[in-house]
């Protein structure tokens, strides 16, 4: 017998009234996603992370303020988008929260490297989303599309736009030019 993977409002329903296992596996879920999104506002792998566990941390505290349980995603990426900001603030301001002890970013020295992250941060933020949940987090277009509430031909089409305009930059400044 092959029992039904529940939806994700049905397992806020249940995390709602009490069900750990529900949170986990809405965890689970959408844990990859989330550092994604964090990911492409901080270029901190470990910012990334830590954004993506605060945005659990807060769902899992205000569940009982989400009016549409089939929006939990959506509400989440919000939350997550929202962390993320406040730890580039953070970050810009010259610290981070006293509860990040560990939270220092290094730079490479790798020309090529810094030039692909100038080239992502040159694209508007819905653009870096989805270049960091494709080819940094893994997820496909379909999963994406899922985590973003949009289509995946339109993930596709964002994709190969960001692909495009990354390229153009890198190749105005060197990369990709052979050496005689």
């Amino acid at each position: 017998m092959t029992t039904r993977e529940r939806s994700d409002a049905e397992l806020v329903a249940a995390a709602r009234e009490g069900d750990a296992d529900g949170f986990a596996e809405l965890y689970r879920r959408h844990y990859v996603a989330a550092v994604g999104i964090a990911y492409s506002t901080l270029s901190d792998r470990h910012l990334a992370e830590d954004a993506a566990q605060e945005a659990f941390a807060i769902v899992c505290r205000d569940l009982g303020r989400l009016r549409r349980d089939d929006k939990f995603v959506h509400w989440l990426n919000a939350i997550c988008r929202k962390v993320a900001c406040r730890l580039v603030k953070w970050k810009s301001r010259g610290g981070l929260p006293e509860d990040l002890p560990w939270a220092v970013t290094t730079d490479h020295d790798d020309d090529r490297a810094n030039l692909v992250r100038q080239s992502m941060q040159r694209l508007s933020a819905s653009a870096r989303e989805i270049v960091v949940l494709r080819y940094f987090s893994g997820l496909t277009h379909e999963q994406i599309a899922a985590a973003l509430g949009i289509s995946a031909q339109a993930v596709h089409s964002r994709l190969c736009r960001a692909r495009r305009k990354m390229a153009d930059f890198l190749k105005r400044n060197g990369v990709g030019r052979r050496e005689p």
